[in-house]
């Protein structure tokens, strides 16, 4: 998936990375400096590759990440923590730096569904959502706390599917950890997720009539120290060719 989107990035640098201020000049504006991009777990392996492209594009920027659950995020961002945006997997979480005044105007980048993630050869011989109420089924999920966790609970509510997790992690990333591992039968983590790590585990779609989805904004700190770059690369996020492609190729629909 690495390759796909670094193609991409490829071809995005030949005609351009598409414009982020339509006629305005690159040379008139030259950003540089550092920003702290604090962003959902489910961002880990997407966001570094269009950091990448926008590093390029403006090469005397430097970008690092923290990725967590977003519940986690938007708590180190209200605590104080030196973050010059934030990008999460959930409106309503957005929505509390919002009132807090902690957040400019967010901007929503990318949608995402839900997919049933199984180890390699599928050994429980999962098939769709009805197998997971099979008895002795090793079923995780996130914690409702964060937004996979609140999608899951939506998406068995909507198909009036009973089950009894034995695991709920504190964000995407470890869930897809045990899965990978072995630990557990099944879990419920983000389409973009199974399609990064599909060398190493299955999965099963969810058909779409059936599926829910959630959304993700993007938004500068408040008090960042570099508040005109961390808005120029949510911007970039949002509006860019290149992003847009990146997001596209990682598994990721449009927010529109």
């Amino acid at each position: 998936m690495n390759k796909i989107a670094r193609a991409l990035v490829a071809m995005a640098l030949v005609v351009g990375l598409g414009a982020l201020f339509p006629g305005a000049s690159v040379a008139a504006t030259k950003p540089s400096g550092q920003l702290t991009v604090s962003a959902a777990a489910s961002l880990t392996d997407v966001f570094p590759v269009i950091a990448d492209a926008f590093k390029k594009r403006f090469p005397d920027t430097h970008i690092s990440f923290n990725f967590v659950g977003s519940s986690t995020l938007m708590n180190q961002v209200i605590a104080g923590a030196p973050v010059d945006l934030v990008a999460t997997a959930s409106e309503p979480i957005m929505q509390i730096g919002i009132d807090m005044d902690l957040v400019s105007r967010p901007l929503l980048f990318a949608k995402n569904s839900m997919a049933i993630a199984v180890p390699a050869g599928n050994p429980a011989n999962i098939k769709s959502l009805s197998d997971l109420q099979r008895k002795g089924v090793l079923l995780g999920v996130c914690d409702t706390a964060v937004p996979c966790g609140s999608a899951a609970a939506e998406l068995f509510t909507k198909n009036k599917i009973n089950v009894v997790p034995v695991t709920r992690e504190l964000d995407v990333r470890s869930l897809l950890g045990k899965v990978i591992s072995g630990d557990l039968d099944a879990g419920i983590v983000y389409e973009s997720d199974v399609k990064s790590a599909e060398d190493t585990i299955e999965y099963i779609e969810i058909p779409a009539k059936n599926n829910v989805m959630t959304t993700y904004p993007v938004a500068a700190v408040a008090d960042s120290k570099n508040l005109k770059l961390a808005q120029r690369f949510v911007n970039f996020v949002r509006f860019s060719t290149a992003s847009r492609g990146i997001l596209r190729a990682f598994g990721f629909a449009k927010p529109w």
